[in-house]
């Protein structure tokens, strides 16, 4: 990982930053080292509470063109989601361009579960049905315009706005070259010759975009249940249907996964032929991210090659299909 990608704080800093925001000092700090796009500590406080302070990078370090103004999202998403009775983290204090540090940070409040990524639960499909439910909720939120408001990157139009982001990543290829499947001008003209299936979402809705176990926390005592969905960074406001990227991510939704019927307890939704389009464009996206983001984030070899390997398998499938699509549309 590239060490100019995370911001570093002392114990003094992390100290006078808890005073500044919340009127109390910190009495023990763990730096939390999993994520590589902001820099995580969760801090005990002097009156008892233990938060999670998220710190973004410095403002002046490129990044990919959706990753400006990050946290400033994540909040946004965070405040929506409890409102809608999905289980968050919750938001304690956030601060924008603070005059000390620069940039943007979040306090969160700790949480005492696990991450599902960590242990295999009894009853998962039921955890599965259950996650369904919630994001279902999530998505259920409405917004006014389509894409990354928080970064510039949007559209009157969902199919305006996605082709923007498409091309902004794209584009980031120009800064972060980027081993790729395709050239990146023939790449373009796929997602372009597909977009028309994007003009059946005419709402604007709430999508996470990075709803995988490492994002669920579980409470295990009793019967296992969901804590909290937690990073919600990657969110953007456009069709519903791409929230099941991630949960299966590299494979298919099938139509007996729990995750289907937990969402459709709460709304309708059906996988016609033009959904299932609209989700192979969405899977092409994430994979291109989980290449372009490399870039800027220099994952570590021995942990990347697997997730790259998967990225670009699926990249091209997804390609494949997008123009087999385009040729002989599903409906």
């Amino acid at each position: 990982m590239d060490s100019r990608t995370k911001r570093q704080l002392s114990a003094a800093e992390l100290d006078a930053l808890a005073r500044r925001a919340l009127g109390t000092g910190v009495t023990a700090s763990t730096e939390l080292t999993d994520g590589y796009a902001n820099a995580v500590w969760r801090l005990a406080l002097q009156d008892g509470r233990e938060v999670v302070l998220k710190l973004s990078p410095h403002p002046d370090l490129d990044q990919l063109s959706y990753e400006r103004n990050l946290l400033r999202m994540e909040a946004t998403a965070i405040e929506l989601a409890a409102g809608a009775g999905v289980p968050v983290a919750p938001l304690v204090h956030a601060c924008y361009d603070d005059p000390v540090l620069g940039g943007d940070y979040l306090m969160l409040a700790a949480l005492d579960g696990v991450s599902w990524n960590e242990v295999k639960p009894d009853g998962e499909a039921a955890l599965r049905r259950e996650l369904g439910r919630h994001l279902a909720r999530f998505n259920a939120v409405t917004g006014e315009v389509f894409g990354y408001p928080h970064a510039g990157i949007v559209g009157e139009t969902w199919r305006e706005a996605f082709l923007a982001m498409v091309t902004a990543l794209l584009g980031d290829t120009e800064r972060y070259p980027t081993p790729l499947p395709r050239p990146v001008e023939e790449i373009m003209t796929v997602f372009e010759n597909a977009a028309p299936v994007l003009d059946e979402v005419t709402t604007p809705h709430l999508v996470h975009f990075d709803v995988w176990v490492g994002n669920v926390f579980l409470d295990l005592r009793g019967t296992p249940r969901i804590q909290a969905i937690i990073d919600h960074e990657r969110a953007f406001w456009g069709d519903p249907i791409a929230e099941f990227v991630t949960p299966t991510i590299f494979g298919e939704l099938r139509e007996d996964d729990p995750l289907l019927a937990g969402y459709r307890e709460v709304t309708p939704l059906e996988l016609t032929p033009a959904a299932l389009t609209r989700l192979d464009l969405y899977r092409a996206y994430l994979s291109l991210i989980l290449l372009v983001e490399n870039g800027p984030r220099q994952y570590p070899e021995d942990e990347y090659a697997r997730l790259r390997d998967g990225a670009t398998r699926s990249l091209t499938d997804m390609l494949d299909r997008l123009v087999r699509s385009s040729l002989s549309p599903r409906g």
